[in-house]
Order: structure tokens, then sequence, then C-alpha cells
């Protein structure tokens, strides 16, 4: 009764409106994905199949930079050889790579 039809029209094309002010906030969203969100994912991922495929003898870098051969392995920890009778103890995910075999000539 107090309302005229312009008035009411308009308040629709504010919902459109509403939907295309959202629209970059939709795109960068995406876009996060894309860049961080999923390489993260499957770098986490690969990190979590080369830590499970871990065996004895592996010659491996620590996350402090420690290289060293595996010499017992454990569910949560692992044995690292880092010179003659010199062994440490770190969790698996310290594992940051697997070094190819022959690589470290000195243990």
């Amino acid at each position: 009764m107090f309302i005229s039809n312009a008035y009411a029209q308009a308040a629709q094309g504010d919902q459109v409106g509403n939907l295309m002010g959202m629209l970059p906030l939709i795109l960068m969203f995406i876009v996060l994905w894309f860049l961080m969100i999923r390489p993260q994912m499957k770098r986490a991922k690969e990190h979590k199949a080369m830590v499970s495929a871990l065996a004895k003898g592996d010659e491996v870098i620590i996350q402090g930079g420690i290289t060293g051969r595996l010499s017992a392995l454990g569910d949560d920890f692992i044995h690292v050889e880092i010179a003659d009778k010199v062994e440490i103890v770190v969790q698996r995910t310290a594992i940051t790579t697997v070094l190819p075999k022959g690589t470290l000539k000195t243990l």
C-alpha cells in the first residue's frame, strides 16, 4: 500500500548487485586454491608417501641439514647413523630428502 512498484523493482536489482559484489571474493578463493592450497596438499601427500617408504640403509637428509644412513626404524622414531658408531634418534617427519644410494661414502 505504501510501497510503490518502482521501489520493489529496485530491491530486486540489489540482489543481482550483491551477487556481482561477491564475484571478486569467489574468484580470489579459486585463485588461492590453485596457487597455494592445492600444491601444498600435493607436497604433503608426496612427503607422507616418502616417509612411509623408508627402509633400513636409506641415506637421508634431516630438517637440520644433517645427513646420515638409517640404522633402525620404528613407528614414530628413526635411528640415523651420522658417523661411525654415532646415532641420533629423530621423528619420521623430520626426514626431508632421501638421497640416492652411495651418496654418503664416509659412513
